[in-house]
């Protein structure tokens, strides 16, 4: 947890009485991104599987599709914030295509503006045939929950996890929801986890952006602690995805295609 929080001597004010005493405090790291020796974007995120992170997000933007094919090296500075990829001749970023940008790790429409131009060739409609009891919606939402050491002693990040019905596969955490969901969506291309059949559980709401990058890793259920859009369920409908939001408790909204939820 050391990489991802730091701690800070603050002033508590607790029932009319002060404290002088060290709080955690999470850790924001801005990345730029160079591919093919031209600059390409800085994200703000959280210092930790930073190779991952970058390998998600280049897909999710359709610069790679397969990792071992399309990427012929990366190389990460840790210490001055770069990371270097190069990517086969055939996947070299269209100047025409994408743009330099800076991206936060705000929650807000950050990422709009460009992924209009992708998201036909690479959201994808799902076909799986994967169901869920609700049972064990509530019961992953949960262990997700409890198992993030960093938010239950910061509760400055989002959680994102690649889950059976049966249990959690790998769970990544992050100050940017996108963020966590490129380090899922990197994690599975560089160790080849296919996730057709598996469950997507998210900490954060599930806004249009979100359910693309959903769409583009290929999951067909979604589960959130949070609440969905308007637009994002639209998409959702389109692309045959199962969405279900504010799973707290022993309590939860499916929104669509509820056929994939179980009694």
């Amino acid at each position: 947890m050391d990489l991802l929080s730091t701690q800070r001597l603050i002033q508590r004010y607790n029932h009319k009485e002060w404290t002088e005493e060290f709080d955690d405090i999470v850790k924001e790291y801005p990345l730029t991104i160079h591919v093919n020796d031209q600059e390409f974007a800085t994200i703000v995120c959280s210092p930790e599987y930073l190779e991952e992170m970058v390998v998600g997000f280049l897909a999710s933007e359709g610069m790679l599709r397969i990792h071992e094919q399309d990427v012929k090296k990366i190389i990460i500075d840790e210490e001055k914030g770069f990371a270097y990829v190069t990517l086969t001749k055939d996947h070299v970023a269209s100047q025409d295509f994408y743009s330099k940008r800076f991206i936060g790790s705000c929650c807000g429409k950050s990422r709009q503006s460009f992924y209009f131009q992708n998201d036909v060739k690479t959201a994808k409609t799902s076909m799986t045939k994967t169901t869920i009891k609700a049972e064990r919606c509530l019961a992953l939402m949960k262990q997700v929950q409890q198992d993030s050491e960093v938010f239950l002693a910061t509760g400055g990040v989002h959680n994102a996890a690649i889950a059976t019905q049966d249990d959690i596969i790998v769970t990544r955490a992050d100050i940017g929801r996108h963020n966590a969901l490129d380090k899922l969506f990197g994690h599975c291309l560089i160790n080849r986890v296919a996730v057709r059949d598996k469950v997507l559980l998210f900490s954060g709401r599930i806004s249009s952006e979100v359910l693309l990058k959903a769409a583009k890793m290929g999951v067909g259920i979604m589960l959130s602690k949070s609440a969905p859009t308007d637009l994002a369920l639209a998409m959702a409908d389109e692309l045959n995805m199962t969405t279900a939001g504010f799973i707290r408790g022993e309590r939860m909204n499916v929104y669509t295609h509820a056929h994939r939820i179980v009694r």
